[in-house]
């Protein structure tokens, strides 16, 4: 991975072996992000894959410097557009949240204000970046609201929250994070609390978001068959590292590395040919504890293919194949 100096005229944004911990007042440390390093380029759709615990969301709100109070950055650099946003002042990065780099929630019916109209709240974006009259800001909010598929804006922009389906407030929320077109934004699980008809509705509408304004996309999912028919490239995490990342095809049809494989498998008996879906199966074990780490292959107590050299020393990321990076001791170290 790219240092600083050596950051492409292509590269939108780069995690450069980010480290972060959790420092809870009662219990251990917790490192939630170990070395973590990802690329994004403009207008590109990235998926970011792992199960609960794995450090999604912890990336995710580092990118925005959200993280909360109990955290701290390690080690490691986050470069947006040339600026290490780790750095640089709270003021700019006000000016930039927002504006340049924007965030879809997991659940609007939590994150937008119940007793607020929902095209005030995606006006008060507008407000806190563009100068504009409030006449002008009513008319951009209404046609956000139709570019995100509402045929009469004009009653959802005076609606509240809880009068709004989850699919409209997953809409709203999507107006509010393209009001001022940001050159990347951070969906964190934006369809877990949606059916699968309404899933593929919002993930083609930001497919289209995407390809009429250049937008990058981070998308953030435990659900590989959402990451599957919308992103260019994915990133599998798991306890903190990012394990595997590829293209999209290669990361699905020929996976790398035995965590991957597994989620890979999982979906493929999740859904029978006919489309009818079965019993979940699981992957055995758990999740190591983040407090508790020691050395080598975090995934080994987990993994049938496991060798001695998996517990017994610190791991390597390899290419074994062209734009294809993975972490396990198969493939060499």
């Amino acid at each position: 991975m790219k240092l600083q100096a050596e950051i492409s005229v292509e590269t939108l944004a780069l995690v450069h072996r980010l480290s972060v911990t959790y420092l809870p007042d009662s219990d251990q440390p917790v490192r939630a992000l170990d070395q973590a390093s990802l690329e994004i380029r403009p207008g590109e759709l990235v998926g970011i894959l792992g199960e609960s615990g794995s450090g999604k969301s912890t990336l995710a709100a580092a990118f925005l410097r959200l993280l909360p109070a109990d955290a701290r950055y390690d080690s490691g650099a986050i470069h947006f557009r040339g600026r290490n946003l780790l750095v640089l002042p709270e003021a700019e990065l006000r000016r930039m949240r927002g504006a340049e780099i924007a965030l879809i929630p997991q659940d609007p019916a939590l994150a937008l204000n119940p007793v607020v109209r929902v095209g005030y709240q995606i006006a008060e974006v507008l407000r806190a970046h563009l100068p504009m009259a409030a006449r002008e800001r009513r008319t951009r909010v209404e046609e956000l609201l139709a570019e995100v598929g509402f045929d009469q804006p004009q009653p959802i922009y005076s609606a509240y929250p809880h009068q709004l389906s989850g699919g409209q407030r997953q809409r709203v929320a999507i107006a509010q994070a393209m009001s001022c077109r940001p050159a990347l934004v951070i969906a964190d699980e934006p369809t877990s609390k949606l059916d699968a008809s309404l899933q593929a509705e919002i993930l083609s509408l930001m497919r289209e978001i995407s390809q009429r304004h250049h937008t990058a996309f981070v998308l953030i999912s435990h659900d590989p068959t959402v990451l599957a028919g919308f992103v260019n490239r994915v990133a599998v995490m798991y306890a903190g590292r990012i394990v595997e990342e590829g293209y999209t095809e290669d990361i699905f049809r020929r996976p790398l590395h035995p965590y991957t494989l597994a989620l890979v498998r999982l979906c493929a008996r999740y859904l029978s040919k006919t489309g009818v879906r079965t019993r979940f199966a699981s992957i055995e074990g758990e999740p190591p504890d983040l407090a508790c780490l020691g050395v080598g292959c975090r995934f080994a107590p987990r993994c049938p293919e496991r060798m001695e050299v998996c517990t017994e020393r610190g791991l390597q990321e390899t290419t074994p194949q062209p734009s294809h990076r993975v972490s396990c001791f198969k493939y060499g170290n």
